[in-house]
């Protein structure tokens, strides 16, 4: 990804966070010559000390027939984003967009059933805590739990990681004038001028 050095992130537990609290991804590789996509939760886990990304996806998604011969995937997470009118700065330019994004590189490997009830299992239940009646899987019937035979789950080892902070570094003395923009918009320019105030 290109990332111009003042948006650039390299700090690696805020990564992280940011992952965890985005973790609805798009997962990408070259799929019948081509690139594919597909949005799907991404979750950020360790394994044997190591960061991971663990998933899943459906066995009639074609995307895992090249997963074995073609490992390196990059897995696409999208925070706020928001439209930066150039109204707001003291001098002209041009309007822009103040976005977070991190791109994670890695290499794909199919797990067995047992890691991906596991991996499926944490995943429900993290989701699940907000919910007033939590579900769990271990509840579930063994009719409906064999719905597990139609997906593919993996483990993605991770090996880079780029992350972009867009949020107007270039521009401190107009950041005050555009905060002020943001918080009168939408929920994602609202979000955007939190972090712009970190």
């Amino acid at each position: 990804m290109y990332i111009p050095p003042s948006y650039q992130n390299n700090n690696t537990e805020e990564i992280k966070t940011f992952v965890k609290n985005n973790s609805f991804g798009i997962l990408v590789n070259q799929t019948n010559g081509k690139p594919w996509a597909t949005h799907i939760p991404l979750e950020l886990q360790t394994k044997n000390e190591k960061d991971i990304l663990v998933g899943h996806i459906a066995k009639a998604n074609p995307q895992w027939h090249n997963f074995k011969d073609n490992p390196e995937v990059l897995c696409i997470f999208n925070g706020p984003h928001s439209y930066i009118s150039s109204s707001w700065y003291k001098d002209e330019e041009v309007p822009t967009w103040n976005y977070i994004a991190v791109h994670i590189y890695g290499k794909i490997t199919i797990v067995d059933k047992d890691t991906a009830m596991k991996g499926l299992n944490d995943l429900v239940n993290k989701y699940e805590q907000a919910s007033e009646c939590p579900l769990h899987l271990d509840n579930l019937s063994k009719s409906t739990l064999a719905q597990v035979n139609g997906i593919i789950a993996f483990e993605i080892e991770i090996t880079d990681i780029q992350a972009t902070y867009k949020l107007s570094q270039t521009r401190e003395e107009d950041k005050p004038k555009i905060i002020e923009e943001l918080e009168k918009r939408d929920a994602g320019s609202k979000e955007i001028a939190k972090h712009m105030k970190k």
